[in-house]
């Protein structure tokens, strides 16, 4: 929990651009995949072993905590690559490994790695909470709870003071913000039926994001079912209710996201920082509440719904296979030099146009992800204010760019 007292702001990493992100726009600490042995093992660019002290490093910059996911089924001939990413997180300074097997969880806790239970266990009552205190700091919940059941086990850790192994509090985490599984906190079985790819390995096919036709079988009668993606929920938002959340008691608030670019987590991390921010100072109002929804509803979503959490009845369906957000990102270019000097950034000009007072997003492992609106550009060394397919463009940017940075244009949907 950070020093301030408010609520932990959790951000998901996928790869360094995400991770710059998440650091750039305000978040309290990141969780992050080492290649296999997580959720996001086939959804995401993982980062590998010798990433480790390179994203402790720049979270330390932030004072920002690092928390590994390493929350799979474990099978025996993972053990020895359990024990390697333990020692090397170790080593490296990470603070907290989320786990679900026993396993991963025993062998952390002998290491003296801080451990944290992931919603994969299935946490729904105070007496669980007990048992995984024995072995860990902060316990994420189920995702089917509500918010008076969430709050009933927050109350009860304060009345009965239930401790973890580093003596203070046991804390609490729910999911804030992101994809939603059909299935009872995630365990779901479809991809590994028809894929033999296990979602509970990191590997699903999301089967449930399809569309799909309803066979009578007695009279072989079809239903195609119009406008609705039956096993596809919604998108979890909290942010409309925000301050019940927070009044719940919980410590840390994660947002889902970490096979998502680095754009969403940079727009959704600053959203919700805002908002936090603004419930602590008093300032969260409903106008609030709208400008911070607009923005959410910038990147990719799958239309919003408050979960469980409000009591709500399951029924919040997709109406389509992709995304409803408001804006889109289209490819421009890609960096060439940065003339520190003078804030100049040159871009080659590889696809699509660029005008003078477009919004441009520039992302790349150290940039992070950053917009801004491009107010004077010189191209092929003269002032234009259209830079076509093939051009050589300067910018005048606030920030540094790199040869592995890209840019995109920001367009309405």
């Amino acid at each position: 929990m950070t020093t301030s007292g408010r609520i932990e702001l959790m951000a998901p990493a996928g790869n360094f651009e995400s991770l710059q992100a998440a650091l750039d726009n305000g978040c309290d600490s990141v969780y992050f995949g080492v290649e296999q042995l997580n959720m996001r093992a086939r959804a995401t660019v993982n980062f590998v072993l010798d990433d480790l002290p390179e994203i402790a490093r720049r979270c330390a910059v932030k004072n920002v905590r690092t928390y590994l996911t390493l929350n799979t089924i474990i099978y025996d001939h993972d053990l020895s690559v359990v024990k390697t990413l333990l020692t090397k997180a170790k080593e490296a300074g990470i603070t907290a490994v989320i786990a679900s097997d026993q396993a991963v969880i025993m062998t952390a806790k002998t290491m003296g790695l801080e451990v944290h239970i992931s919603t994969q266990l299935n946490v729904t009552n105070i007496e669980t909470v007990k048992f995984y205190s024995l072995f860990a700091d902060t316990i994420v919940l189920s995702r089917e709870l509500s918010l008076r059941q969430v709050k009933k086990i927050t109350d009860d850790i304060e009345k009965e003071q239930i401790k973890g192994p580093s003596g203070n509090l046991v804390e609490i985490e729910i999911f804030g913000h992101g994809a939603l599984c059909m299935a009872v906190s995630g365990k779901c079985y479809l991809s590994l039926h028809s894929h033999n790819s296990s979602a509970n390995r990191g590997a699903c096919k999301q089967n449930c994001r399809k569309k799909y036709t309803v066979i009578d079988q007695e009279s072989g009668f079809e239903i195609e079912v119009d406008n609705e993606y039956l096993m596809s929920p919604k998108d979890l938002c909290t942010l409309d209710f925000l301050d019940q959340v927070i009044d719940s008691g919980i410590k840390v608030l994660k947002i889902e996201g970490r096979g998502r670019a680095a754009d969403y987590v940079a727009t959704v991390i600053k959203t919700y920082r805002e908002a936090i921010d603004a419930y602590y100072e008093g300032t969260f109002t409903k106008d609030k509440i709208k400008t911070c929804m607009e923005a959410l509803a910038t990147v990719y979503n799958r239309g919003f719904w408050s979960g469980y959490y409000l009591g709500q009845k399951l029924g919040e369906w997709s109406d389509n296979p992709g995304s409803n957000a408001t804006q889109k990102k289209v490819y421009i270019g890609k960096g060439l030099h940065y003339f520190q000097k003078a804030n100049i950034a040159e871009f080659k000009i590889e696809a699509y146009d660029l005008k003078k007072g477009d919004k441009i997003l520039i992302t790349g492992p150290s940039t992070g992800a950053q917009e801004m609106i491009v107010e004077d550009m010189m191209v092929n060394d003269a002032p234009f204010d259209k830079a076509t397919k093939g051009d050589s463009c300067t910018i005048k940017v606030p920030f540094r760019i790199r040869l592995s940075d890209k840019m995109y244009k920001i367009v309405e949907n």
